[in-house]
């Protein structure tokens, strides 16, 4: 998904500092609703949150294998949201880890040390919102 045709306001607002929430399925078809901080690659149409192996998201993220697990992740500021959907699959080699910790500092502030941190990639297929 080409994000860069929504504009400077739209990139503009995946750079500033909010927290979201990443929303994923369980099997039996509940959400599963959890606050991340998450950044946006307008670029590659691809959002990454870091997270623990061992999280719930992490381990419906890899149940799904290579086709990835449906996910939202959403942010709100007054009256301006957005929501990013796509599929979330797991990304843990030292390279993407470290790459994704990188991209969460420049937002956010660096994380803590995590020995069993993973990425949630996410590859943009719908944008809705405000913004």
């Amino acid at each position: 998904m080409d994000l860069e045709q929504r504009g400077a306001a739209f990139a503009d607002f995946w750079r500033e500092r909010h927290l979201s929430t990443l929303t994923t399925v369980r099997p039996d078809g509940t959400p599963h609703v959890v606050p991340v901080g998450v950044t946006l690659d307008v670029a590659e149409g691809v959002a990454r949150v870091i997270t623990s192996a061992g999280s719930v998201k992490a381990r419906l993220a890899a149940a799904a294998g290579a086709e990835g697990v449906p996910v939202a992740v959403c942010q709100v500021d007054g009256r301006r949201w957005s929501t990013l959907e796509g599929r979330a699959t797991v990304r843990d080699t030292p390279d993407e880890v470290t790459a994704a910790e990188q991209r969460y500092t420049e937002r956010y502030k660096p994380p803590r040390p995590n020995p069993q941190r993973v990425v949630l990639e996410i590859r943009v297929t719908r944008v809705l919102g405000n913004v």
